[in-house]
């Protein structure tokens, strides 16, 4: 008898969508870019499968889409797919520099993660550096330290800012922008909730926000 015991992690739903839908969503190997509105394709086709709530979904579709091997598979060029693993449409360059750019931040932010744990562990060395000869560098000089961080910043040329959202806005389809990081991140609302907006990255990626938090992208699709 199957069991209907709810899930209660990211990783458990993963699991079952990877299982449940073979030919669009995996646990390893090379992720396939998912079509934009997955998430109401699957709200569908699960609305009788008890297991998996909403809100959970929500979260473990964010937590794939946002994963760095899916991130990867956002190429220009390349076809998303629905959930029986048809083709759609192209990746725009747009979206695939924007994953990039995604994937770049992530790893950025997971080797300063790693050096921090690395600074907080006592060094064994740290005694006889004490007593080495002025000017012999120790074994483990900070040298990698030095390279990184050299990579120039990306200016970017001062752009109009986007205007708000009015109340015509606000409804399922509209294309906007929505602050997540360093820079506005291209979008599409997809749920007026009472606690807030949900809305789907070109990523794939679904995310709740504030009203305040979006802006009206500068060109809508039909």
């Amino acid at each position: 008898m199957e069991s209907t015991e709810k899930f209660t992690t990211s990783k458990e739903v993963i699991a079952f969508l990877a299982e449940t839908f073979p030919k669009c969503f995996s646990i390893e190997g090379e992720a396939l870019p998912l079509k934009i509105g997955i998430f109401q394709d699957l709200a569908q086709r699960l609305d009788d499968e008890e297991r998996v709530s909403k809100t959970l979904l929500r979260s473990a579709l964010r937590h794939y889409t946002n994963s760095w091997r899916y991130l990867y598979s956002i190429k220009e060029g390349a076809h998303r797919v629905d959930l029986d693993g048809e083709k759609g449409e192209a990746i725009e360059k747009e979206h695939s520099d924007h994953a990039q750019k995604q994937l770049e931040e992530s790893k950025a932010k997971a080797a300063e993660k790693r050096k921090a744990k690395l600074a907080q562990q006592p060094k064994r060395s740290e005694k006889r550096q004490f007593n080495r000869p002025k000017g012999e560098k120790p074994a483990n000089s900070t040298q990698p330290e030095a390279k990184r961080g050299t990579k120039p910043k990306n200016n970017r040329p001062n752009t109009t800012p986007p205007a708000k959202l009015t109340e015509d806005d606000m409804k399922q389809g509209t294309r906007v922008t929505v602050k997540l990081g360093k820079e506005p991140m291209p979008a599409a609302i997809t749920e007026i909730a009472k606690d807030g907006i949900h809305v789907q990255l070109d990523t794939g990626m679904v995310v709740k926000v504030k009203a305040d938090a979006l802006r009206l992208a500068r060109s809508k699709r039909s």
